[in-house]
């Protein structure tokens, strides 16, 4: 029952998890650029953001940027998970908590992966000239590029067939009980990766740091992966994100 389920999650590791959670929301708030510097520096232009250190294209800039997208892919998609977490740990009978540490590192091993290939993305477009030192698009094609291959990836079939294992964690986890915690971690990592990779590379879009957009981002993939409701947010998104990209491809917005 939902009642039992809920008592589960005050235990303490689901407490620390949730601390883990809220700690990477803090530290993207305290790396957050606010919005008064967003707009001295479209004033002032690269001058103002070169002073601040903002990004640079090297090896410390790399490093800053991956911490960046670590932070961002923990604090958006831990909380999307939290239902197959739920359903894990409730298969697991005895040593549930240490099995569900596993299934989480291995969740969470994938994201790792993907916020080093996001950071390389993003360091090639700004040195490229594409991306201001924000990790924001400075051209209208990229924007609506990033809209439109958004938009029509809400339409496949391969995100049709994540979002279907992400709404149904039980079957899920049943088809693969005997691989163990790492692997079943791993494997919910590369599926809710198909789910969201498409919808995370707007923070190109929406800017890197932008809160704003990442609080928007995290409930609309929350919401998607719920049963029932999930499904009439998808397609809708899809149409959504792709008309976006008409508007900015023809300068309209």
């Amino acid at each position: 029952m939902l009642s039992d389920r809920i008592r589960a999650m005050s235990a303490p590791h689901w407490l620390t998890l949730f601390a883990g959670i809220a700690a990477a929301w803090g530290a993207l708030y305290l790396m957050a650029v606010p919005a008064e510097l967003r707009q001295f520096g479209a004033v002032y232009g690269a001058e103002f953001w070169a002073s601040l250190c903002v990004v640079t294209p090297d090896a410390a800039g790399l490093a800053r940027m991956t911490l960046m997208w670590v932070l961002m892919s923990g604090a958006m998609m831990a909380p999307t998970v939290l239902p197959a977490l739920a359903t894990y740990e409730e298969l697991g009978q005895t040593g549930a908590v240490t099995s569900m540490g596993r299934l989480l590192g291995g969740y969470m091993a994938v994201w790792l992966g993907f916020s080093v290939m996001a950071a390389l993305m993003q360091l090639a477009l700004f040195q490229a000239g594409l991306l201001d030192p924000l990790g924001q698009s400075g051209v209208d094609w990229l924007s609506a590029l990033l809209l439109a291959g958004a938009g029509l990836y809400q339409f496949s079939a391969l995100k049709d067939a994540c979002l279907d294992k992400c709404r149904s964690p039980m079957m899920f986890f049943l088809s693969h009980w005997d691989e163990g915690a790492w692997r079943n971690g791993v494997r919910l990592g590369l599926v809710c990766l198909g789910c969201c990779w498409a919808l995370m590379l707007l923070a190109f879009v929406g800017g890197v740091m932008n809160l704003a957009f990442m609080g928007l981002a995290t409930a609309i993939m929350v919401f998607e992966k719920l049963p029932d409701l999930g499904r009439y947010i998808t397609r809708p998104l899809g149409g959504l994100l792709i008309a976006a990209s008409a508007l900015v491809g023809f300068g309209l917005i």
